[in-house]
């Protein structure tokens, strides 16, 4: 290839309509369109080059940084991951993981059950989805959650439900209120 500032002159010449496009095609004998995008390569490579050379792109922001989210293991997703951890998205993303973040809460979402029948049924359906999210060939990221054992976790539900039951709570503890007026309610005197 010729001087990259000799490409960027003719680039410019073909912009502004001095040199016509087929002229310079022709000549080379290659495909109609193939050199008016070498000339633009060069034209932006030139451009850049000039730029770095002012030091247009000394003082960026993150400059000899890494870039945040690529950790040490390979994980094609990483930018979707982190969007939805920046942009506090639920709902929204791949199946694998929205079920690892399903799972990092599932306990909070039990104890507030008050039926082992839901609870179960809550684990049935948790296991339910993973097993579909697993068989899907859609791509995305592998579903790497576990199933949930629902008979080991009803019986760590009952367990830290007995717990919460034999804590004192703070309301039996307070002071009962005095009476309270009624808003609403007129009396007839």
């Amino acid at each position: 290839m010729s001087d990259p500032r000799e490409a960027a002159a003719r680039y410019r010449a073909r912009r502004q309509g001095d040199l016509p496009d087929e002229a310079s095609d022709a000549d080379a004998g290659s495909p109609p369109g193939a050199a008016a995008a070498v000339d633009r390569a060069a034209y932006i490579e030139t451009a850049i080059q000039i730029a770095m050379r002012r030091g247009d792109f000394d003082d960026l922001p993150g400059a000899g940084k890494p870039i945040p989210g690529l950790g040490t293991h390979h994980d094609p997703d990483w930018w979707i991951r982190r969007k939805i951890q920046t942009e506090n998205l639920t709902g929204l993303g791949p199946p694998a993981i929205m079920l690892r973040a399903e799972d990092r809460a599932l306990d909070e979402r039990l104890d507030h059950l008050r039926h082992e029948a839901e609870v179960r049924e809550a684990l049935e359906d948790f296991n339910r989805r993973v097993v579909e999210a697993r068989r899907q060939l859609q791509g995305g990221p592998p579903v790497v959650t576990a199933l949930r054992e629902v008979d080991v976790e009803i019986e760590a539900w009952a367990a830290r439900r007995a717990a919460r039951a034999a804590e004192p709570s703070a309301a039996a503890e307070a002071p009962a209120p005095g009476r309270r007026r009624r808003f609403g309610i007129r009396r007839r005197s």
